[in-house]
């Protein structure tokens, strides 16, 4: 028994949506897509599950953040997919995967070939016993990674109202599921082995910010220490946390944010894997040219670093995952994948972005008393990375342009004076032909690097030429330009 497809895509989370849509956008012809997913649902917005999905009142529910809403585009719902001829195989686990054959076997017996393969199986929540401890099988043990995980968590929320909760890490997971926590009206204790929260992208600083705000919400946290084990009442149900330095946390129910691993294990052997991923190339190919590898499991090159990286964020997975499928339907036509890395969060009343790195010198700026303030990230001379709390849409865009231009420092204090003007002001700027050094007024310069587009170049004369017959005609006064 066994189907044939020109394209699968095997995984039915972000990418697989997204990838869907623009199969759908270049004409796919109906019965060539098929999707393969675990869950019992069309692919869905992943993001909502620690945000919108807690929310004690009207919290969102299927189908309403279904792929592609995240972008505000169109809801493709079951009956989108249908419409389109895409066959959803839901509720299916693929056991085997032989790439030389292009076939895939599922659980249930059947093969299914395909001309070209899109893997974009994700990740899986770390466990508690890969780290020697024991009791994730405990009734109020959360994690949070699909759509079943998040309706135990509201179970588990709903019946501890009141009560005590323990967030095992400090990272996306713990942050956002703290919040939706302390709004449903539950206490809240954050146990991490770091020095302060977000340890892979917050500075001290900023994670200090963070810190303070979750205290006044009434958040507790607990650094440098993990979960040694659980203490349990008669009828096994969790009463109290035990960590590692003899901490002992009283807590109705705990949720585990501890980390992901990429879904590999099927192609291990067959493709080639770097930094816990598959390897692709900049057109998100993998070492068997009729594989690629979207999302949380692919290591791909990012451009503006020289190096790869496996990115684990919802906008690198849909955007991979649209230009994996640009380069299938039209390789002579897709260039290198350019991806600026971009990360962001919003809680309560906060709203963070990131883009770029954070390696080199930290730079911040703005206000940390108030409610916007940010860094930038200097290495060997120039911005590599971005952040800011309470933007505008246009101040984000403004960073992520300047993360992008990659503009050299020379005066890493005059930066910190400038603060968000400096990317602001620069980019408002046309893009110059050559270095251009913009003066701070201080003495110190700041110097850029980009082509200038043709338009560009055109209004630059047109200016040019009504200036000077402006001059001509009205010499009396000299101005400045």
């Amino acid at each position: 028994m066994g189907r044939a497809f020109v394209y699968v895509i095997l995984g039915g989370g972000v990418a697989a949506g997204h990838a869907a849509h623009e199969f759908v956008k270049r004409g796919v012809s109906h019965g060539e897509l098929c999707i393969i997913s675990e869950e019992p649902v069309a692919p869905y917005e992943r993001p909502a599950l620690s945000k919108g999905y807690l929310l004690p009142e009207d919290p969102a529910r299927l189908p309403a953040f279904h792929c592609c809403v995240g972008t505000n585009e169109e809801r493709l719902t079951s009956k989108w997919y249908k419409e389109h001829g895409i066959e959803l195989v839901l509720g299916t686990r693929v056991k085997s995967a032989d790439v030389r054959r292009k076939t895939l076997l599922t659980a249930t017996g059947e093969t299914i070939t395909y001309k070209f393969l899109i893997v974009a199986t994700g990740a899986r929540a770390l466990k508690l016993e890969e780290f020697g401890v024991s009791g994730s099988d405990a009734e109020s043990v959360c994690y949070l990674r699909d759509l079943a995980d998040a309706n135990r968590l509201v179970n588990v929320m709903q019946s501890s109202s009141g009560g005590n909760a323990v967030v095992i890490g400090g990272g996306y997971i713990g942050m956002e599921c703290a919040a939706s926590l302390v709004i449903n009206n539950i206490n809240v204790t954050m146990v991490f082995p770091e020095p302060h929260c977000m340890a892979r992208l917050f500075t001290p600083k900023i994670a200090s910010y963070y810190e303070e705000f979750y205290r006044s919400k009434g958040v507790q946290f607990v650094k440098g220490t993990v979960l040694a084990s659980f203490d349990f009442d008669s009828n096994q149900k969790i009463t109290a946390v035990n960590l590692r330095d003899g901490t002992k946390l009283s807590a109705d129910m705990v949720i585990v944010g501890i980390g992901i691993r990429p879904n590999t294990s099927l192609f291990e052997g067959q493709l080639t894997l770097e930094k816990g991923g598959i390897k692709v190339n900049g057109r998100m190919q993998s070492s068997n040219s009729s594989v690629y590898a979207v999302g949380d499991v692919a290591t791909f090159p990012v451009k503006t670093f020289g190096e790869t990286r496996r990115l684990e964020h919802v906008d690198s997975a849909r955007k991979a995952a649209r230009h994996a499928v640009a380069a299938i339907m039209e390789p002579e036509k897709t260039t290198e994948f350019d991806y600026l890395p971009f990360f962001y969060s919003r809680v309560f009343t906060l709203s963070w972005q990131f883009y770029g790195d954070n390696t080199g010198d930290v730079v911040h700026f703005g206000d940390f008393l108030g409610n916007s303030f940010g860094a930038y990230w200097v290495n060997k001379g120039h911005v590599v990375g971005s952040f800011l709390e309470g933007g505008t849409k246009e101040e984000y865009k403004a960073i992520a342009k300047i993360t992008r231009l990659k503009p050299a420092i020379e005066d890493l204090a005059d930066l910190e004076t400038q603060g968000l003007e400096f990317a602001l002001a620069l980019s408002r700027q046309a893009e110059p032909t050559e270095a251009v050094v913009v003066s701070s007024g201080s003495g110190s310069t700041i110097v850029t690097e980009k082509p200038l587009h043709a338009w560009h170049a055109t209004a630059g004369v047109i200016l040019a030429a009504s200036i000077a017959a402006f001059a001509y005609l009205y010499g009396r006064r000299r101005r400045r330009w």
